[in-house]
């Protein structure tokens, strides 16, 4: 696992979120983005890419965020990975559940754009201090 966040996974359904997403971590967060739109494309792309995080929306059409992460964790080199939800489905039961999956972090929909870099970060500095 790398020290330093440069490189994030980013699964999303919605193409409007997706722009949002990519702007606010692109711009603000300078980071390296792998943008997919659904669960098997981010399979079919996430070991070439390598990334730092995952950062996986719940609720998707075919394979959604749970069984995308389950899958990618079978790539021996990804399993260890951190991933944090991005969803608005955060009743208790639901946050319980992707934490069991290893989730670091559940950040609610409707979320600040503005905002959406400092809680990665600060989800990322959790694992190292």
């Amino acid at each position: 696992m790398a020290e330093e966040l440069n490189k994030i996974l980013y699964v999303e359904d919605d193409p409007d979120i997706r722009a949002v997403v990519r702007l606010a971590l692109q711009s603000f967060g300078e980071y390296t983005l792998l943008v997919c739109s659904s669960g098997p494309e981010a399979i079919e792309k996430v070991a070439e890419f390598g990334p730092d995080l995952f950062l996986l929306d719940v609720m998707m059409p075919g394979m959604d965020g749970p069984q995308t992460l389950t899958e990618m964790r079978k790539i021996p080199e990804l399993e260890l990975v951190p991933a944090v939800f991005l969803t608005a489905k955060v009743l208790p039961k639901d946050i319980d559940h992707y934490e069991k999956l290893g989730a670091l972090e559940v950040i609610a929909k409707p979320f600040d754009p503005a905002e959406l870099c400092n809680r990665i970060k600060e989800v990322w500095k959790s694992q190292y201090f």
